[in-house]
């Protein structure tokens, strides 16, 4: 295949872009699963929720303001075909000048800070960069603000292998319960199985861009574990907001890869009712 050139200016725009698209309106999937949530809702302080968290989204795509005051911490996927050739800059570069600028023009909050003196970095960065190498000739970017309060919950654990496909479900389901309301339920639930310890975490990140309601088509193992861990953390009661009611959790996605014998990594990334996430291809 051809080499082709993609210079650091569109990808700086791309990237500008998606951040503050992400950060204002909600994609389809995620809006049409919070209204049948609504509508099976059994708890009338639930749906009221609901209809809040719906009414939000409208009011903040058209205002163009913030879905939620927690713009998040800056998380990029990227796929980077093997003959693409960057100009005019860096790719890294590049990625960090449209985060600032997202966030400037956006009046985006930012939220990076040294960890232990707590200063703010003033400019949302750096931002969680995550690259693969696939064929082709084509840049695809996906931007993905992670607020704190939905990575706080999260977690990996270094299960023993005999725990197996039920020890699986009684660890999501409670990572999820000992979540409660702290990530603003109701919540998708990331679950990465497998691979070694950051293999997992990433995992369990990057399962949460399937758009809700497309089936798992990587192993029908995995569609009967999401299906009934669903079941069962919906069974919690925590509810709308940590209110209480039928609907916790909006969907469970899983992705898996092989592990070592001696290992079975499984890691939960929750994220919060605000699904946010954009991409774009150059």
């Amino acid at each position: 295949m051809e080499t082709r050139e993609i210079t650091c200016s569109d990808i700086v725009a791309a990237v500008r872009q998606l951040f503050m698209d992400a950060n204002t309106s909600l994609e389809q999937d995620v809006l049409a699963a919070l209204r049948k949530a609504k509508d099976r809702e059994i708890s009338d302080i639930g749906r009221y929720v609901l209809e809040q968290i719906l009414e939000n989204a409208a009011i903040a795509e058209k205002r163009a303001v913030p879905l939620c005051q927690d713009t998040g911490l800056a998380v990029v996927f990227l796929e980077i075909g093997q003959d693409v050739h960057f100009v005019g800059g860096s790719l890294n570069d590049a990625i960090a000048d449209g985060i600032r600028q997202a966030y400037a023009e956006g009046n985006l909050r930012k939220s990076v800070c040294d960890p232990l003196s707590r200063v703010n970095t003033n400019d949302n960065l750096p931002a969680a960069i995550h690259t693969e190498i696939v064929p082709g000739n084509r840049l695809k970017i996906i931007a993905m603000p992670k607020g704190g309060g939905s990575e706080n919950m999260s977690g990996t654990a270094m299960l023993l292998p005999a725990t197996g496909y039920e020890g699986i479900k009684r660890h999501v389901v409670e990572q999820v319960r000992r979540a409660g309301s702290n990530p603003c339920p109701p919540v998708i639930v990331g679950v990465g199985i497998g691979g070694t310890l950051e293999q997992s975490a990433l995992l369990a990140k990057k399962a949460l861009l399937r758009p809700i309601g497309k089936p798992n088509d990587q192993d029908q193992r995995l569609e009967k574990l999401e299906r009934e861990i669903l079941e069962e953390i919906n069974m919690t009661g925590i509810g709308p907001q940590g209110y209480g009611g039928s609907v916790t959790a909006l969907a469970v996605h899983a992705v898996m890869t092989p592990c070592h014998i001696a290992s079975l990594p499984v890691s939960v990334n929750i994220q919060c009712h605000a699904v946010r996430h954009r991409e774009a291809l150059l």
